[in-house]
């Protein structure tokens, strides 16, 4: 089997689980009957589904992360059978992970599309400011620059927060 990026960045973050003292097991998950490149089970109960950008955008130095419908139905398909769901954002330039728990996600779309009607595709946006805490947000729609509230995730909060109920 060839390995491909998904398999060297989300490797890179399902190590980092399988060495927490909390761990126990990783599996693949099967959504729609096929197993899903990108989620995982860890333990019995948590869920985390994990994305990648290799390297910020010039002008912004921000991670693009983009979520498109299929992408939201498999996250709402995983929260169904999950009672934790997280999503890892691999910044790989930076090597960091930014976790959110699902419900943070889902309280971002809401922000955004208060603001604009039928946003098919949401892009989530995470920087990596040198000594600072992550940045996790998405953009004020109709504005260049502004964005909308932004969250602070602790560097070293992966994998800790998969394993705190």
């Amino acid at each position: 089997m060839k390995i491909t990026d998904e398999h060297l960045y989300h490797g890179a973050a399902l190590t980092q689980i399988a060495e927490h003292k909390a761990f126990t097991a990783i599996n693949g998950i099967r959504i729609n009957g096929e197993l899903h490149r990108s989620a995982f089970r860890v333990n019995d109960d948590i869920g985390v589904y994990f994305k990648y950008a290799t390297k910020p955008t010039p002008a912004h130095r921000e991670y693009l992360f983009t979520f498109t419908p299929t992408h939201l139905a498999d996250l709402a398909s995983l929260k169904q059978t999950h009672s934790r769901l997280f999503i890892g954002l691999v910044c790989v330039k930076d090597s960091e992970i930014c976790c959110i728990p699902y419900s943070l996600l889902l309280q971002m779309l809401v922000e955004r599309r208060s603001r604009v009607a039928g946003d098919e595709v949401s892009t989530v946006l995470v920087t990596a400011p040198k000594g600072k805490k992550l940045r996790v947000y998405m953009n004020s729609p109709g504005t260049k620059g502004k964005s909308l509230t932004q969250h602070l995730v602790a560097r070293s909060a992966f994998p800790d927060e998969l394993f705190v109920d």
